[in-house]
């Protein structure tokens, strides 16, 4: 991926008032559809990927599964961001060569997290570390650094302590799942220089309330995945039941699924 492609991804986080709405794919179709759709740029879910492979999320164990997936959505004509959780419990040298490596084969950006599977975070030295390895190596790469101090319980005074030291190891991006408050994002977009992404819950705070508290990027997380395996199941539901009138509306047609491959042609 040329230079450009790597500025007009970070420039989508510099928009005031016009957030990146960053939809998150979790195989070449779906992304190649949210694409197409006009999104600007296009992330992965980790959960998607790994239950897609029929994997638990977060244990590292679908590391394969989303470096090969990362490496055929940089095909896409739009950036691409991928989700290598906690870093698949890479050390250092490790994660600076998985980085590097991410940026030949032309990914835009990854997004590292701090929560372990047993309800920890990880060691605060150890992240900077990781995350500054990643900068050194590939300077280039978008890396947004996400805390998990509020979907862990009893973390969220952890939470300034963590985005300034991830700041300060050159995170280009700061995440923080679960948060909802408007003060405390307000407060968090007024006192950090990097971009603040916070994840779309339904019901909860829109893009555009987001988008005047400062929120410079709004993912999608797991829930596009999750809605599209519930829709399945209904509608298989609805078709075994012998409902005439299953609701099939909205769905495309297959020779406009079967064109999703032509977005990976070279």
């Amino acid at each position: 991926m040329n230079q450009h492609r790597y500025d007009a991804f970070r420039d989508l986080h510099h928009r005031p008032g016009t957030p990146l709405v960053l939809p998150n794919a979790w195989d070449h179709a779906s992304a190649a559809a949210l694409a197409a759709a006009g999104f600007a740029a296009i992330g992965t879910t980790s959960l998607g990927v790994a239950s897609a492979a029929g994997k638990p999320d977060a244990t590292g164990t679908a590391r394969e599964e989303t470096l090969r997936l990362g490496r055929g959505l940089a095909r896409l004509p739009v950036p691409v961001t991928v989700d290598i959780e906690g870093g698949f419990g890479a050390d250092a040298d490790s994660i600076a060569a998985l980085a590097a490596d991410l940026v030949r084969a032309g990914v835009a950006g990854v997004n590292i997290e701090d929560g372990r599977p047993d309800g920890t975070l990880a060691p605060l030295p150890l992240q900077r570390e990781l995350i500054g390895a990643m900068k050194e190596a590939a300077p280039t790469l978008f890396v947004n650094a996400r805390t998990d101090t509020y979907w862990l319980p009893g973390h969220t005074g952890e939470t300034a302590r963590r985005l300034t030291a991830y700041q300060e190891a050159g995170a280009d991006g700061l995440f923080v799942p679960g948060l909802q408050d408007e003060p405390v994002i307000a407060a968090l977009t007024a006192e950090y220089r990097a971009p603040l992404n916070i994840l779309y819950a339904p019901g909860r705070l829109t893009v555009a309330r987001l988008a005047e508290l400062g929120v410079a990027r709004v993912s999608t997380g797991s829930l596009l995945f999750r809605a599209a395996v519930q829709h399945a199941v209904d509608l298989a539901g609805a078709v075994a039941r012998g409902e005439g009138d299953a609701d099939a509306g909205g769905v495309v047609a297959y020779a406009v699924a079967d064109g999703w491959a032509d977005a990976y042609r070279m």
